[in-house]
């Protein structure tokens, strides 16, 4: 932030202005090869290859993931979801929490260095700086240099690929939710409703500035996750940890001297690992809140050690127990699994196994029934009582299903609707049901409110039978 509050104080007579707040100064993360950069660039890889795939995949001739607001359906494979199907969103909410929070007590921020949309698209948008500006020193070059054609041409070149690849995301995210085909002729012919044209600028926008300019700021002071990540955290959680007792006392050496006749640790304080941290923090003074446990440093410090003939490890994953005790790594990984993640995976795996078994047993269809408020109950021929319903039915499925309806719970019930109703592949359909009751049996009863149930059933032979019962009520006049 540009944005300052200074305050004066007198100091011998002379007026000395501070200021409270400094601007945030640019990171300029040098580029780092290894065994865990690989790991998050095949993360970056798989990630996006699911997002900007996966709105082009059909199934059953429509798009296989789509959040169809407008006719409130959504689709998920062969799986067809209502608004009252939230129960799943709040299950896969609960999953998502659990994970988290068993990753980051087995492993800190592996979601931070991995996975998260800010970490994926600052990579993204880091490769796109080096093609046009080069590495970090070149950059750092660049940006002091005076403006001229080769600096407008190399920053122009990053800002068109920037704003191209953010303008792609923001329409893949709309994709989700109108079908993305549709959606790509709509943007080619201007044809984009006003909401679609809002929502695809709004996410390139947001893609645009958080991975192409606030960054590391981001993961700093607007996530919260950096905040109650120690809440999550022991002494045996694996972090990424510099090695103190072996690296200190720190200082510049030739590959040839031998650092213990020097009265030297192994690091030779060359500053790579700081170089390389996206979030511009030094490592080497411990844990702190502003790392996302992206593990380039431990690629750098390793291929510093390679270069200088020593051991690879001074910045490692480690605990703080195990660098404190001198654990060996498999004693290390044998107290990984104490009881608080033997708990959060027992947790885990039962909401799992409980979301899992209700989508597997989840009702084909699904039934509301509401009454009509314009007619509550009146007497029609032979003295029987008569109640108005309006019963929704859900087809859950992509398949024209057939449906009887029953009613219950007061003898001789008899409903008008004795055809069969079919509704078609994932579809919802009202239907206007009358409810008689006979004129003693609503005597012996008695004036006011009963409970009824409908029975709605499946009679498609293409399918199983299944039948759901919902509850209404029954209203007898005084």
């Amino acid at each position: 932030m540009d944005s300052r509050t200074d305050t004066s104080t007198t100091v011998q007579g002379a007026v000395k202005t501070v200021s409270l707040y400094q601007k945030s100064k640019k990171i300029y993360p040098r580029a780092v090869h290894g065994f865990f950069s690989n790991w998050r660039w095949a993360l970056v890889w798989i990630t996006q290859i699911v997002f900007y795939g996966m709105p082009w995949l059909q199934w059953n001739d429509r798009q296989a993931v789509l959040f169809d607001l407008l006719t409130r359906r959504f689709y998920i494979g062969g799986l067809v979801l209502y608004p009252q199907d939230f129960i799943y969103l709040t299950g896969l909410l609960i999953i998502s929490a659990y994970a988290l929070f068993l990753f980051t007590a087995v492993a800190g921020r592996l979601w931070c260095g991995y996975a998260c949309p800010q970490t994926v698209y600052t990579e993204i948008f880091l490769w796109f700086e080096h093609r046009f500006e080069g590495d970090r020193a070149q950059r750092m070059r660049l940006d002091a240099a005076p403006w001229n054609g080769e600096k407008i041409l190399r920053k122009g070149g990053k800002q068109l690929a920037w704003i191209l690849f953010a303008l792609w995301t923001g329409f893949t995210f709309v994709g989700y939710f109108t079908p993305i085909r549709s959606l790509g002729a709509s943007v080619l012919s201007l044809g984009l409703g006003p909401w679609e044209w809002f929502w695809v600028l709004f996410y390139a926008f947001a893609t645009y500035g958080n991975a192409g300019f606030m960054r590391e700021q981001v993961c700093k002071y607007m996530c919260p996750y950096a905040r109650f990540q120690s809440a999550m955290f022991d002494k045996d959680t694996l972090i990424i940890s510099y090695d103190a007792e072996r690296g200190d006392p720190r200082g510049a050496r030739g590959k040839k001297v031998d650092p213990k006749s020097k009265g030297l640790g192994d690091c030779v304080d060359c500053g790579v690992c700081v170089q390389v941290c996206p979030t511009g923090i030094d490592i080497r003074n411990g844990l702190q809140y502003e790392c996302i446990g992206c593990s380039a440093c431990i690629d750098a410090c390793d291929g510093i050690m390679d270069k200088m003939g020593y051991e690879p490890g001074l910045i490692r994953y480690a605990t703080q127990h195990s660098l404190q005790q001198h654990l060996t790594r498999a004693q290390m990984w044998r107290r990984a699994f104490r009881p608080r993640v033997l708990i959060y995976t027992a947790i885990l795996v039962l909401i799992v196994g409980a979301v899992g078994t209700s989508l597997w047993l989840r009702s084909p269809f699904r039934v509301d029934v509401v009454r009509d408020r314009a007619t509550l109950a009146r007497i029609v021929d032979e003295g029987r009582i008569e109640n108005v319903y309006r019963l929704q039915i859900m087809n859950a499925t992509e398949q024209t299903q057939r449906f009887r309806i029953a009613a219950s719970g007061l003898p001789d019930l008899k409903v008008d609707q004795t055809s069969d109703i079919e509704v078609g592949p994932a579809e919802a359909q009202w239907v206007t049901v009358s409810v008689q009751a006979g004129f003693e049996a609503a005597t012996q009863a008695g004036p006011g409110s009963h409970e009824i149930h409908f029975d709605v059933e499946r009679v498609d032979a293409k399918g199983a039978p299944a039948v759901v019962r919902e509850k209404s009520t029954f209203i007898v006049p005084r």
